[in-house]
This record gives structure tokens, C-alpha cells and sequence, in this order.
């Protein structure tokens, strides 16, 4: 079985998208039907824009949503038999499955950096997030309620991405105090990501109760194939719990580490990253060494097109 999995918010590069729109007519068009849907031209931002431009997340969302879903779908050489999208990746999946349109996919990602903007400026603190690796989850959840406890200052657990390799959240102050902790204690790195917010934690309930208002009157189908989501690690093909757990998706957790082995275990042997750079690869392959884990990028599909036309520009 064959897996396409897309990353989150961070995997944005300058100039990102731009060969796929100079290279393949299927690009151009989903690129441009994005334009005309936006009102704006978001290709201008992610062909020409700066890394400043692309880190506003009104851009950064949509961007990364729209590389992915294009890289997915201008290629004929491998199909999945499942998807799985890290945070905001999950959106990008769901529109590869066929459970949302390619439009409303947009609508919801869109609404997505809109309203957790303003969720996080309206945060009664400020809110940031930090990486924690070489440390056990249990002993991270144990240190963060003892921190917690002993600030004030809460802080949560936002992403599971691997054995060893964790996201924090909460307020600033908390997450750098926990960070600094870690480090002490024996952690490989514990650092504040330069991300302002508190993604998948109760900090984002007013962004959930507004969003989910949109999502539940958005159209969910029935996908082709399973999507492995990101609030319970688990397949779903019925179009109500997923726009459910999508529902649930803004202030919960990410549970990579249990997506991956959930697919391993239900027979997943080839894992395909579609996304700028090898991040979730990377986790996959350190998790399970003898499964099959590479960027789409690397597929005859593109190999020809989009690798020799970089190295020529």
C-alpha cells in the first residue's frame, strides 16, 4: 500500500511552485483557478515573494495548501491507496481524496489563517511554540503540568511528530521556561519556533467554534481512499466524522507519531512525502528504516521536467 503524506505551516520556500506552473499545463490551471478564487494573485506571492511575505499567514496557508494539492495532482505515476497531512497539511489531503473540492479545500484554509490570526492576537497572553527532541513523552507531559503548575503559566502539547520529537504551546513565557528546562535536563534541543500563536490547544477554541461554523456548511463526500486524521491517528472514510474531527483539528493535537505507525500497521509500505522538502520522510524513515519513504518530487514524473529545469534556471 502506497501513502501520500503532507506536511504543516513551516515547509515554505521562496520561489515555491513556480517550476510546476512553467512545466505542467494541470499546474497552471489549479494555480490560476486559485487566483481568480482568491481575488488576488497568491502565485505572485509564492513564485516572487520574499520569506517575509511568504511567513504572513494569510499567504503562508494558502500557499502551502496550493503547492501541495498541485504537486499531488500533476503526477501520473504512483496513486495512493491512503493520505495523512500533518496540521494544516490535512487540509491538502482531503481535497486529494476527493472529500472536499479543490474550492472549497481553499475556502476552509483561507478561513483557517484568518480566523487563527485573529484568535491568536486576541489571546489574553502571548502565546508561542517551541520544539522538544531527545526527551520521551511522558516525561515531557510530566515536566510541562510540574512547570505549569509552578509559573502559572500553561503550556500544552501541540504536536506528537515522532518517538523523541515533540511540539509544545502556550504562552511564551511558559514555553521558553519549559525549553530552557528541557535543555537542562538533558533534552538533544528544545527551542521557541518562530511562530507566534498557540496552534492545536485551547487557546484556539474561539478559532474552532468559528471555523466550525464554516465547516460544517461546507460539502464533505465520500473520499476514494482513507484519510488518517489527525485527532485520533485513525482511517476515516465517512464525510461526517471527518468533518467532525476536522472540526475538532484547530485545538487538538497532532497525533503524527500514531498516524505512522497506524498506517505501517494497516499494511502501508511506500510513503510519499508531497511537500517542498523531506520533513515528515525523514520521521517516517527514522520510525520504520525498512519501509519505502521519498519525496514525490523524486518520481519519473517530475525527475525529467522539474529537476533539469531548476538546474538549468
Amino acid at each position: 500500500m502506497k501513502a501520500f503524506i503532507f506536511p504543516g505551516q513551516g515547509c515554505q520556500k521562496e520561489g515555491m511552485g513556480k517550476d510546476l506552473y512553467e512545466q505542467f499545463p494541470k499546474a497552471k490551471e489549479l494555480f490560476e483557478r486559485a487566483n481568480d478564487y482568491l481575488g488576488r494573485r497568491i502565485t505572485d506571492v509564492m513564485f516572487n515573494g520574499t520569506e517575509l511575505e511568504l511567513m504572513q499567514t494569510i499567504n503562508t496557508q494558502p500557499s502551502v495548501f496550493l503547492y501541495e494539492v498541485v504537486l499531488a495532482m500533476c503526477q501520473n505515476d504512483v496513486r495512493p491507496d491512503a493520505v495523512a497531512g500533518h496540521s494544516l497539511g490535512e487540509f491538502a489531503a482531503l481535497v486529494v481524496n476527493g472529500c472536499l473540492s479543490f474550492e472549497d479545500g481553499l475556502n476552509l484554509v483561507l478561513n483557517r489563517a484568518i480566523i487563527g490570526q485573529k484568535a491568536y492576537e486576541n489571546a489574553p497572553v502571548k502565546t508561542g511554540m517551541g520544539a522538544v527532541i531527545g526527551l520521551s513523552d511522558d516525561y515531557v507531559a510530566k515536566r510541562i503540568k510540574e512547570i505549569w503548575d509552578e509559573t502559572g503559566e500553561p503550556i500544552y502539547f501541540a504536536n506528537y511528530n515522532g518517538p523523541g520529537q515533540v511540539v509544545i504551546s502556550g504562552s511564551k513565557k511558559g514555553v521558553r521556561t519549559a525549553c530552557k528546562a528541557f535543555m537542562e535536563e538533558g533534552a538533544k534541543k528544545a527551542v521557541s519556533l518562530p511562530i507566534g500563536g498557540s496552534f492545536h490547544t485551547p487557546f484556539m477554541d474561539t478559532a474552532r467554534e468559528e471555523l466550525g461554523e464554516i465547516i460544517k456548511k461546507t460539502e464533505f463526500h465520500t473520499p476514494s481512499i482513507p484519510v488518517y486524521q489527525c485527532v485520533d491517528a485513525l482511517p476515516h472514510t465517512d464525510p461526517e466524522e471527518i468533518c467532525a474531527n476536522l472540526i475538532q483539528h484547530i485545538t487538538h493535537p497532532v497525533l503524527w507519531t500514531s498516524m505512522t505507525h497506524n498506517m505501517a500497521n494497516d499494511g502501508v509500505t511506500e510513503f510519499y512525502e508531497v511537500g517542498t522538502d523531506d520533513t515528515l520522510e525523514k520521521i517516517v524513515s527514522r520510525m520504520y528504516p525498512a519501509l519505502h519513504c521519498q519525496s514525490l518530487l523524486d518520481v519519473p514524473s517530475y525527475q525529467n521536467k522539474v529537476k533539469n529545469y531548476r538546474t538549468i534556471k
